[in-house]
């Protein structure tokens, strides 16, 4: 027996960006939230450091750099007219939050405070500038909170620990998603006449990630099922510093606060990669910098990591040999007690899970998978697009890591990811508000779950010869070795095949627990396939784009190539086998030019 409920708009997913666009549009209309997590544990929570917005509250900064560094940053592969709109829109964006409640740090005369962050830049002297909006080290964590507290006031809906399994198309719109419940088993048919998936990214299929388990790639597998296209799967980005081997991100606001790399030689190697910004360049090129000193030897004591310095002797030291100044003018200095204050997660984090205090010792590091440049082809308003035109499909929507809109191109600049889940999750709200107030219920299929039921009944029937975390582990291990950081065509390929081969294997799997109550090791085995879907298509998408740009860096291409590649990369899966096209990068004001840094 299947539930069936009925809803304006449907929102997949409880982070960020299905918070913010399901708190607009519940403005206006019937409003649904489904999420497999409870809210406020959704990975939004995780992130640290800060969103960025040119206020300008500690030194003059204006939209216009915002967009120039966004551009520069993207290696020239994102959308201008997208990029600008939101960088226009992000010292609104945070007013808005501010007046929702969201407790940012404050100057000492009572305004929000901003500090440094890679890649962004005072666009005339090229020196780094205080864009970064930031409640201590847990910024993302307080922007999960407000809106949470927003939407429950605005009386919107949730489903909390239910599963979306599948996407409902009929004549070509938007009908409802099927979900199943995680408490009892059983599906929901939710009916809707406009649907936004804010489902986050799919770093699970690297080995070494700072992405929750929950970051299965499940809203890009769906539409991917669904024959509908990912754009620019191939860019993944990697943060240069994860915690040694466990991949729990360390915000780049330690950099921003005068942390600095060294490694194992004890030299402070920035400088030779980026003489002008040094550890405070963006995170593509601070990635390949730790890891080419790790392949060349520099390690520490030849192991794969090097050391991030936030010790304040270290810093103030630094500081003083960059001339670093306070807005004032003052030289730059910093006391363990302003450190601890203005990173407390990331202090706790080193002492709990690796035994260093960072105020009195470095702390080991190493690149991470981090986030998805790619995802589901949007507009700047959320519309989901579905080829080389940009047309779209009605009554589909998508905002945040899911989605591609694309602002980010070839690699994202810190604080943006953020900023994007805000300004384009509020417009994916308000744009399916808008659309559901015009539109009618599409008449549903009879039986809309029997696929996914059939989906979910051949993982308990299998032959049972495969072991699924066994798939996941050898998975997650070719995608980190040979579609990582670093990539060429004979890994790539070797990595195309494994997961072929995993994908045969998967067939194969049996889940042991038959019970319908909160079956984790069903949806787990689920989720598996989601990400052996999005592992083929970012995989084959890194191997046909014949260039290095931003996080895509090729060993057997390593110049960008703007005559040949200057394009977005569409992918679908069709008939068992993937298919590519491309459409155009949006150029407005900034031609490309070579990066400097």
């Amino acid at each position: 027996m299947t539930k069936l409920h009925q809803f304006d708009v449907v929102v997949v997913g409880a982070g960020g960006a299905g918070l913010m666009a399901a708190l607009y549009a519940s403005r206006t209309a019937k409003t649904a939230v489904i999420s497999k997590l409870y809210p406020t544990r959704s990975h939004t929570g995780t992130a640290q450091g800060g969103i960025g917005a040119a206020l300008g509250n500690l030194e003059e900064d204006h939209p216009e750099w915002h967009t120039y560094d966004t551009v520069k940053g993207s290696d020239y592969l994102g959308d201008q007219d997208a990029i600008e709109f939101m960088c226009y829109e992000a010292p609104q964006a945070i007013i808005e939050l501010e007046h929702m409640g969201l407790p940012f740090d404050r100057t000492p005369d009572g305004r929000i405070s901003q500090r440094p962050f890679g890649g962004h830049t005072n666009n005339v002297t090229g020196k780094p500038v205080r864009r970064a909006c930031h409640a201590a080290d847990r910024t993302g964590h307080m922007i999960l909170q407000t809106l949470y507290q927003q939407c429950l006031k605005n009386q919107v809906t949730f489903f909390d620990e239910f599963q979306v399994l599948d996407l409902i198309l009929v004549n070509g719109r938007t009908a409802g998603v099927v979900a199943v419940e995680l408490a009892t088993g059983e599906f929901h048919t939710f009916h809707a006449k406009a649907v936004i998936f804010a489902t986050g990214g799919h770093g699970r299929i690297f080995e070494v990630t700072s992405n929750a388990y929950s970051y299965t790639g499940d809203g890009a597998a769906i539409v991917l099922r669904r024959g509908l296209p990912l754009e620019d799967m191939e860019f993944f980005q990697f943060h240069p510093t994860g915690i040694y081997k466990l991949g729990i991100l360390i915000t780049e606001g330690v950099r921003g606060e005068g942390g600095v790399l060294i490694n194992g030689l004890g030299e402070r190697f920035m400088s030779k990669y980026a003489p002008t910004v040094k550890d405070l360049a963006s995170r593509d090129v601070i990635s390949r910098a730790i890891y080419t000193e790790i392949r060349e030897g520099r390690g520490v004591n030849g192991q794969n990591y090097v050391w991030l310095d936030v010790r304040p002797e270290s810093v103030n030291q630094y500081a003083a040999m960059d001339g670093r100044t306070n807005p004032d003018g003052s030289p730059y200095t910093v006391t363990g007690e302003q450190i601890l204050t203005k990173l407390p997660d990331i202090i706790d984090f080193c002492r709990v899970y690796l035994g260093v205090d960072p105020l009195t010792e470095m702390m080991p590091v190493q690149p991470t998978a981090h986030y998805t440049m790619g995802g589901i082809p949007t507009n700047k308003y959320g519309e989901v697009v579905i080829d080389e035109k940009n047309t779209v499909l009605p009554g589909l929507y998508a905002a945040g890591e899911c989605a591609c809109v694309s602002v980010h191109g070839a690699n994202r600049l810190g604080t943006n990811s953020l900023l994007d889940l805000v300004v384009f999750g509020k417009h994916a709200g308000l744009k399916a508000a808008e659309f559901a107030k015009h539109a009618d219920f599409e008449a549903l299929p009879a039986h809309p779950e029997e696929e996914v039921r059939a989906q979910l009944e051949a993982l308990r029937n299998g032959s049972g010869r495969e072991n699924a975390f066994e798939i996941g582990r050898e998975m997650r291990k070719v995608m980190f070795e040979e579609v990582g950081i670093y990539r060429n065509e004979r890994g790539m390929r070797f990595a195309i095949e494994k997961i072929h081969e995993l994908k045969e294997r998967y067939k194969h799997i049996r889940v042991r627990d038959t019970g319908r109550i909160f079956n984790t090791e069903l949806l787990n085995a689920w989720e598996l396939g989601n990400l052996l879907d999005v592992a083929e298509v970012v995989a084959e998408s890194a191997l046909n784009r014949t260039e290095s740009r931003g996080g895509h860096s090729r060993e057997d291409y390593p110049d960008r190539d703007d005559q040949n590649w200057l394009k977005h990369t569409l992918i679908w899966k069709r008939n068992g086998h993937t298919e590519i096209s491309y459409k155009p990068v949006v150029i407005t004001k900034y031609p490309p030019k070579e990066r400097v840094y």
